[in-house]
């Protein structure tokens, strides 16, 4: 049986970059469900698709594929074919996926695929439902988040080191902006899970937060502990 780790949590607590370094440390596969909401988002986009209309979005939908494969145990995220890895993070993408994923027509695009690698290896996938929606029988779940303004400021750090011009107040306003409506939805909105464990990580390094994850995976697979 394969054991599965969700890691939930707002957008800017660092989920991305520490679930990757945690499934690799503990040769896991690493899924990325953010990636595949922001191809899907990217499809849409590309169709100028109005996804408040039920109709044209079901259509839309039905021109969309996306895949995921692992060459060299990196993550990529095909459209149609397309590697789109590299154009899925542009500030654009950023701000429309939240209300993409929103729709149930999306999410269910989804869920059947990102289940089916969970029952066929031992992933660890990190999103905004997945311990309480995609994996509720996942071995361990994490509720990963820091404060607003620690995201906000990481994420003012990331695009000034890109040499994009960007607001650290406006950032902070987006972020709380996200939060309210990811918490909100009617669909799979963001809570932590009863039996997750919470890691703020406002104060802690990326090498910490891995280190307690990859702690925690360990001692759970060592004792046979299941969800």
């Amino acid at each position: 049986m394969s054991f599965n780790i969700a890691i939930d949590g707002p957008a800017g607590a660092g989920k991305s970059t520490i679930a990757r370094r945690a499934a690799q440390e503990l040769s896991f596969i690493y899924v990325d469900t953010g990636a595949m909401y922001r191809a899907i988002t990217l499809g849409l986009m590309r169709a100028d698709t109005d996804i408040e209309d039920a109709a044209a979005l079901e259509r839309a939908l039905a021109g969309i594929e996306v895949t995921i494969d692992y060459p060299d145990g990196v993550q990529q995220v095909y459209l149609n074919g397309e590697n789109v890895s590299g154009l899925i993070r542009t500030e654009e993408v950023s701000a429309r996926t939240s209300a993409c994923a929103a729709k149930p027509e999306v999410r269910a695009k989804l869920t059947d695929l990102q289940r089916e690698l969970a029952r066929r290896a031992d992933v660890l996938m990190d999103g905004r439902d997945i311990g309480t929606a995609i994996l509720p029988d996942a071995q361990l779940k994490i509720y990963l988040t820091a404060s607003v303004q620690t995201r906000a400021e990481r994420r003012y750090r990331e695009l000034s080191e890109r040499g994009e011009a960007c607001s650290l107040e406006e950032i902070a306003k987006e972020i709380e902006e996200r939060d309210y409506r990811d918490m909100h939805r009617e669909t799979a909105p963001l809570m932590q899970a009863k039996d997750a464990v919470l890691v703020d990580s406002s104060d802690l390094t990326v090498e910490e937060v891995t280190e307690r994850i990859v702690a925690l995976a360990r001692e759970r697979m060592e004792s046979g502990h299941g969800a």
